[in-house]
């Protein structure tokens, strides 16, 4: 009878868990939570996820404990094997080269648009995916602006949004990964930017200024549809679940 040792299978490396299922509960590090987070802005700005997705996801791993709650996270995409099997040190992940985009796909949308938007006596519209520049002027005289920012993909770290309402207005909607701040002068009119942070501190900021005579500018975060919250309610109470 041969009673030489069994030879372990060799592991499918299209099969390989992303992450040691003995290292699970191991609780996360602020660099584990940075080298996911660059993994989901570079999704976001390839196209592979929608502004609401990157937003609860970001969420996620910013509330995430342990290295099982991160994995899920970019489980379906291309960048995961690299996040996180074996969780790399920082300086290694620094080094690793980033995912290509996908062929015949850009990494950015061709539109861009130009820096300049004026309403006077009409209204002019802004939204979709496009290029989000450093700067952006709004002018509405009589008329109305509507900056929709929910789907843009910011090339800068910063946008700086300059608003001039007279007898008009400047509406201006951003994502939940946005840091929205700012403000400026109401003469006979409103100037409301409603201040928010970003859960993801590398997230791009948006800052709002200018003035609103006899006119009105607001700025504020997109409210998510009735689906993206029903996902975001569950996946709280599944992290709650998994504190208690």
């Amino acid at each position: 009878m041969d009673n030489s040792p069994v030879p372990k299978p060799v592991p499918d490396p299209l099969k390989k868990p992303y992450a040691d299922p003995a290292e699970a509960d191991l609780r996360a590090s602020d660099a584990d939570r940075e080298r996911v987070a660059e993994a989901l802005r570079e999704a976001y700005a390839e196209g592979r996820l929608t502004a609401e997705e990157h937003g609860e996801r970001v969420d996620a791993v910013y509330a995430a404990k342990t290295l099982g709650e991160l994995v899920p996270l970019t489980r379906d995409l291309p960048s995961h094997h690299a996040t996180h099997q074996g969780m790399p040190t920082a300086g290694a992940a620094a080094a690793a080269p980033r995912p290509a985009p996908s062929p015949g796909r850009s990494a950015l949308p061709s539109r861009s648009e130009p820096e300049s938007m004026v309403a006077i006596f009409g209204g002019a519209e802004r939204k979709g995916r496009f290029r989000a520049g450093r700067m952006l002027k709004a002018v509405a005289i009589f008329g109305g602006v509507e900056i929709d920012l929910t789907e843009a993909v910011f090339d800068a770290p910063e946008l700086e949004i300059h608003c001039t309402a007279v007898f008009g207005g400047v509406e201006i909607k951003v994502p939940e990964h946005v840091t929205l701040r700012g403000g400026g002068a109401g003469i006979f009119g409103g100037f409301d930017v409603r201040r928010q942070e970003s859960p993801d501190p590398h997230g791009p900021v948006v800052t709002i200024k200018g003035a609103a005579v006899f006119g009105g500018v607001e700025a504020k975060r997109r409210k998510p549809s009735k689906l993206a919250a029903r996902a975001r309610d569950k996946a709280r109470k599944f992290l709650d679940a998994g504190e208690g």
